[in-house]
């Protein structure tokens, strides 16, 4: 991970899942950074999957009517 600065910042959780981290030790900021980490990645990847959907479907289209380009090329 990046060592960049931190901010503090206020979040709503559910009262019982808090009190479930706390007994566990867990590092509620990590934790937190963590899921919007993975949650900022997943968005991520469905706006350039909805950006580039034309030319995901043109290049499949393509291959389903003349194959991939380098087939002949394959040794498996």
């Amino acid at each position: 991970m990046n060592a960049q600065p931190r901010k503090p910042t206020n979040l709503s959780l559910d009262a019982a899942l808090l009190t479930e981290a706390k007994q566990l030790k867990v590092n509620l900021s990590r934790a937190a950074e963590e899921g919007v980490r993975h949650a900022v990645a997943t968005a991520k990847a469905a706006q350039w999957r909805d950006a580039n959907a034309a030319a995901l479907r043109s290049s499949n289209a393509y291959v389903d009517q003349h194959g991939l380009p380098l087939d002949s090329f394959r040794q498996f």
